[in-house]
């Protein structure tokens, strides 16, 4: 961001880091890494996508990741927990944090920031829904070799003259839990309704045990493992 500001990046810039201090997720959380464990990769995009598909832009990088991983480790479930978790075997194995540029109405740049649980041989105990792909393929990729693999899926796949429709069928394709029953919570009752589908407007839609449709926002519930 501070080379951003400084007028110094540009679309493609990539930094790779071998651990963080003080990592972050989605809504202020914190992501910890070990030390050459982790992919810790941002990427400088200059996005083709109108602002206001700012989801199917996210959709499309999650999309991505996915994909590489799939292709990688075929005997893996490899899903994408709404709206941007990568989940393997029903565990979180990675995280993608977006942060969007804008000068005035233009979107300017788009830093694509990811973190990846490559190597990892075991978890704190109070992350009992960790995982790695070391623990679930029983192999030690390298850390940097699959960062570029994924650098250039994402840069492939967001540069893409692909439709909205389309990026959200794929996405909906990899939908972690979709058309079965989850919990969810608003951190004062917890109730199951079933997901039915992710909206290009970053909404989650899902059925009620009652019949009816609702949709959700992001940050107004949260999902419960």
């Amino acid at each position: 961001m501070r080379l951003i500001d400084a007028d110094t990046a540009q679309a493609g810039l990539t930094i790779v880091a071998d651990e963080q201090t003080s990592g972050k997720g989605q809504r202020g959380n914190n992501w910890n890494d070990i030390p050459l464990q982790s992919l810790l990769m941002s990427i400088v995009v200059s996005p083709v996508h109108a602002l206001s598909d700012q989801f199917a832009y996210n959709a499309c990088v999650t999309s991505a990741i996915a994909a590489v991983l799939q292709n990688l480790c075929e005997s893996v479930d490899v899903c994408i927990k709404w709206p941007n978790d990568v989940i393997m075997n029903d565990k979180k194995a990675g995280g993608v944090l977006i942060e969007n540029v804008l000068r005035g109405s233009e979107w300017v740049y788009s830093i694509v920031g990811f973190g990846l649980n490559v190597r990892q041989e075991q978890f704190a105990p109070d992350l009992p829904n960790a995982t790695s792909v070391y623990l679930q393929t029983g192999k030690l990729f390298d850390v940097v070799e699959l960062g570029w693999q994924i650098r250039a899926a994402i840069l492939e796949k967001v540069y893409s003259a692909t439709s909205v429709s389309d990026i959200m069928k794929d996405y909906n394709e990899n939908l972690y839990r979709r058309s079965e029953k989850q919990l969810f919570t608003d951190g004062t009752s917890v109730w199951g309704a079933t997901i039915i589908q992710a909206l290009s407007n970053g909404q989650l839609e899902v059925q009620q045990e009652n019949g009816m449709f609702t949709r959700y926002t992001h940050g107004a519930i949260s999902w419960k493992w």
